[in-house]
């Protein structure tokens, strides 16, 4: 079934669920991935090696925005122009992204590669722990040209339709790379450097494969002379700049939280705040498999002026954001010992204890999480991208700054409550946009 059969022709909760099942399903073993990377590392390379890798991860991920910044930004408008059946500016638009996702790789990357050494001493880690972290860091940054691209493959391939095949891919990727992981560091021993390398060879080899639909001919989108102008290239910035900004603020929030728990509690603090940013790291991805897989959906719609399929299809997805959200924190609640046992393989009682406490604080979180994450989605999906971007960095960025001298009396505790507190405030900020933007929303059919 074609990308316009599909976008427009089925029932709404019909294309819920043939969209964001498989999206949810990519997204988790993804997020299965990176719990079994920190996991792996944890079990094999000891405590000091998790809390390295929880220190580079934010940098680490500040490359990925990038390419998930023109992957997400080319994305939106793309989807649009395929429902106004303009499909010459939509291959123009797919061909220009891919080659400045490849230029940013090569730049940040080496970039990062020069400075990563810097910025762990920055951090305030010293000794072993800035030297395990550099070396995750730098591993990313020389691969960053041939892996990042991958990001926007699966937004691509999930435009033209092949939305199950996005969903394999995206499996491949996470057992290609675990099995590297599992080989590098149980087999052959290699230190941290390993776990970054088996990530990016599972990437590189899915990149490959993404493309081949696009080379071959067999997908909507198809390469062509690129034809870059000012309005395609602003067009692409302030589409992706939500997903971006909230990655880019979300990060800085990360290391400025790291640094603090590097002062207040060293290398323990840093491991239990790794901890909950892996169950983070699992939840996240869930919703955001169901809401992004159905961005192509509400924007060809969109595009077409069928504006009440794009709120029976929102509909279905802050439903079932809700439904996953709550019961996450559910599940955080009654297994706080086990979630800490996978992740610090040595763990005393004393940062089991201090773990237990976080976590139980942590799921909160996902009380009101779900509804700010699914207002983000639905903006950005139909060209709102202020507002997406107040929402994205007002969770990421203002909102934990704030909070962060506002509970600094509690000290960790207060570090902890920081993520419920700001979801909370999250959720009142995008109530208040959607009830502002309710008569646009709730425009009729165009005929």
């Amino acid at each position: 079934m074609d990308s316009t059969a599909i976008f427009s022709g089925m029932r709404p909760l019909k294309l819920f669920f043939f969209a964001s099942v498989p999206g949810a399903v990519s997204m988790l073993a993804s997020a299965l991935y990176q719990t079994i990377d920190g996991v792996l590392v944890g079990q094999f390379l000891g405590a000091t090696a998790f809390a390295a890798i929880n220190l580079a991860m934010p940098f680490v991920i500040i490359n990925f925005s990038l390419a998930d910044l023109i992957g997400v930004g080319a994305a939106v408008p793309i989807a649009i122009y395929l429902g106004r059946k303009e499909t010459g500016e939509a291959c123009n638009i797919f061909t220009c992204a891919c080659l400045m996702i490849v230029g940013t790789g090569f730049i940040i990357g080496g970039a990062l590669f020069a400075a990563a050494p810097g910025l762990m001493e920055l951090m305030g880690a010293d000794g072993e722990f800035a030297a395990l972290a550099t070396q995750y860091l730098q591993v990313y940054a020389v691969c960053s040209p041939v892996t990042t691209i991958v990001f926007a493959a699966d937004n691509f391939l999930r435009i033209c339709g092949f939305i199950r095949g996005s969903m394999f891919l995206n499996l491949l990727m996470s057992v290609l790379s675990a099995i590297l992981e599992f080989i590098f560091l149980g087999v052959f021993r290699w230190g941290v450097w390993g776990a970054s390398l088996a990530t990016c060879i599972g990437m590189l080899v899915c990149a490959v494969i993404a493309f081949i639909p696009f080379f071959s001919g067999k997908a909507i989108l198809r390469f062509c002379r690129p034809h870059f102008h000012i309005e395609m290239v602003k067009k692409i910035i302030v589409c992706g700049s939500p997903n971006f900004l909230n990655n880019i603020a979300g990060r800085i929030t990360s290391i400025l939280m790291n640094a603090i728990l590097v002062r207040l509690g060293g290398e323990t603090a840093v491991s239990v705040y790794g901890v909950l940013m892996f169950v983070d790291g699992f939840v996240q991805p869930l919703l955001y498999g169901m809401c992004d897989s159905l961005q192509p959906a509400v924007g060809y719609n969109w595009g077409a002026g069928k504006f009440s399929r794009v709120r029976a299809i929102e509909k279905c997805c802050f439903v079932a954001s809700g439904v996953v959200s709550l019961a996450s924190a559910a599940a955080i609640t009654l297994f706080p010992e086990e979630i800490t046992g996978l992740f610090i393989a040595d763990a005393g009682a004393q940062t089991t204890a201090l773990s237990v406490s976080a976590l139980y604080l942590f799921s909160i979180t996902y009380v009101t999480r779900w509804f700010s994450f699914a207002a983000q989605s639905y903006m950005l999906a139909v060209e709102k991208p202020v507002a997406a971007s107040l929402i994205s960095v007002s969770t990421a960025l203002f909102f934990p700054v704030i909070l962060i001298g506002a509970l600094w009396p509690l000290g960790l505790t207060g570090i902890w409550l920081n993520f419920p507190a700001t979801a909370l405030l999250a959720a009142v900020l995008s109530l208040v946009i959607l009830l502002k933007l309710r008569r646009e929303l709730g425009r009729p059919d165009m005929d």
